[in-house]
């Protein structure tokens, strides 16, 4: 694990800067997941005997980066678990889309069903078949000649949320075909961004906001400033 990528560590939290190739669980792929990695860490940092505690507390898709926080004690994941359960934490995204909103800022409000099979949310009408409200704020920020930076906040966090919120009014997510983007990255990232993330911590009850660092690639550079 590169170890810039730690953008917070105690005795019962760790925060990673995720990397777009990552993945947070394990999936068909067989691929080693970050709390693989995490304990490989904690086990030779610490000179740690035995099995090494790592609990996966919220996910981002794999294709997605930014802040992620995992659980270093049972007590910091049931604590931190109730916290995201009661949405007592705020999470702030940055979305490179490739139309511009109609409006410069605004709230969206779907309901999103999510298909099984093929690992897709699609907006529906009404609460039918199991649809769940979704919710999120959004504000341009910046544009290029080509591109849009849009920053949202989460009220709800359901499967695939902002990708499919965004796709639902043509602002397609860079790279994201899945949702309608008109073609892939080449690393196969999507340029959805965990950006910020603001937390109570389980055992100090301190607040905490890590900040997140865009991927270091050419599509971020240009609204680096």
């Amino acid at each position: 694990m590169d170890l810039t990528s730690i953008l917070f560590e105690d005795n019962h939290l760790i925060v990673i800067n995720k990397k777009p190739s990552e993945i947070v669980q394990g999936d068909k792929t067989g691929d080693k997941t970050m709390p693989d990695t995490i304990k490989e860490y904690l086990k030779v940092k610490y000179n740690k005997p035995g099995n090494v505690f790592c609990g996966v507390i919220h996910r981002l898709d794999r294709p997605t980066s930014g802040a992620v926080v995992f659980a270093r004690t049972s007590k910091g994941l049931e604590r931190m678990n109730a916290q995201f359960r009661e949405k007592e934490t705020n999470k702030v995204y940055w979305a490179i889309v490739e139309q511009k909103p109609e409006k410069p800022e605004g709230a969206l409000v779907h309901f999103l069903k999510k298909n099984e099979t093929k690992n897709k949310s699609f907006v529906t009408d009404s609460e039918k078949g199991g649809a769940k409200e979704a919710k999120l704020t959004y504000k341009l920020i910046a544009s290029s000649e080509r591109y849009h930076l849009l920053e949202i906040s989460l009220e709800t966090g359901r499967h695939h949320q902002i990708r499919a919120q965004l796709a639902a009014i043509g602002c397609f997510i860079k790279g994201d075909v899945k949702y309608g983007a008109k073609r892939s990255n080449e690393d196969g990232s999507i340029c959805l961004h965990a950006r910020r993330l603001t937390i109570n911590h389980p055992v100090t009850k301190e607040v905490l906001t890590f900040t997140a660092d865009t991927p270091n690639t050419a599509i971020w550079k240009i609204f680096e400033k």
